[in-house]
């Protein structure tokens, strides 16, 4: 399930696969891999991801975006980001990049409606 708000075009950084997480890269126009916990992200590219750095590639800022989990996931979880910039449950104090819309686990294609912040 999707339903897009903002939708912005951004660089690549480096080449990653769609439906991850992703964080601003050095600059205001790129976006890089969001790898870990503590890392603020900003949204989630589409399913093209990015071949190559400094290609463009859609990124979804608000609204419902579709996902790849990288374990087990229960709807309404919060989600953060694994090394892979893949969405896991957040644990207490990591920052989030929103709420779990659909049961899943380990390489499914999920929903998270988009709301960051840091878990409770």
């Amino acid at each position: 399930m999707r339903n897009h708000g903002l939708v912005k075009t951004f660089f690549a950084a480096a080449a990653f696969e769609g439906y991850r997480i992703v964080k601003f890269g050095a600059d205001d126009d790129t976006v890089a891999l969001a790898t870990a916990p503590a890392d603020k992200s900003l949204g989630v590219v589409d399913m093209l991801g990015a071949s190559a750095a400094g290609v463009s590639c859609d990124i979804v800022l608000t609204g419902i975006a579709e996902v790849e989990y990288g374990g087990p996931v229960t709807r309404n979880d919060d989600l953060t980001a694994d090394a892979q910039g893949r969405a896991v449950v957040a644990a207490s104090g990591n920052r989030i990049i929103g709420k779990a819309m659909a049961t899943g686990v380990l390489g499914d294609i999920g929903s998270v409606l988009l709301d960051r912040g840091v878990a409770a």
